[in-house]
């Protein structure tokens, strides 16, 4: 178990905590970086919606949502949430199974707290990149334990 980190869901949506503590503890490795304190919270459709209006006056749904407290890119405090409706709908849209797109939201979440961002296209081309660098060896690793 990851120290200093705390997955929560109100439902039980079938994601194994212990899937996502190893995730955490990779990308500590790999995107060099340690936890002060850190949430990860699987919400509903519902929930990312009011996150997105009240907090980034966004009126739209969205897969994830990250919030870093302390600006800091190398001690995270800070939070992600990840809406399951939209993860299962990742899935099905681009054929992959469920835990492996709630791999991949993690892998991002911890990629917007590490630094890459998505806003333009060159930045997009870098993280995808790394994301799925990411995504085939982390999705490797937890099949084999």
């Amino acid at each position: 178990m990851v120290k200093n980190l705390s997955v929560n869901s109100k439902i039980n949506y079938g994601i194994k905590k212990n899937m996502v503590h190893n995730i955490v503890n990779n990308l500590k490795k790999d995107l060099e970086f340690d936890i002060s304190s850190f949430f990860i919270n699987f919400i509903s459709r519902e929930e990312i919606i009011d996150i997105n209006k009240k907090f980034l006056k966004h009126n739209y749904y969205t897969d994830i949502i990250t919030f870093n407290y302390s600006g800091n890119n190398n001690i995270l405090d800070g939070e992600i949430f990840i809406s399951v409706a939209d993860a299962k709908m990742n899935s099905k849209r681009f054929n992959v199974n469920f835990s492996d797109e709630i791999i991949r939201l993690i892998i991002h979440g911890f990629l917007h707290l590490s630094g890459y961002d998505d806003m333009n296209k060159k930045m997009k081309k870098a993280m995808k990149k790394r994301e799925n660098q990411l995504c085939y060896n982390y999705s490797k690793i937890l099949k084999i334990k």
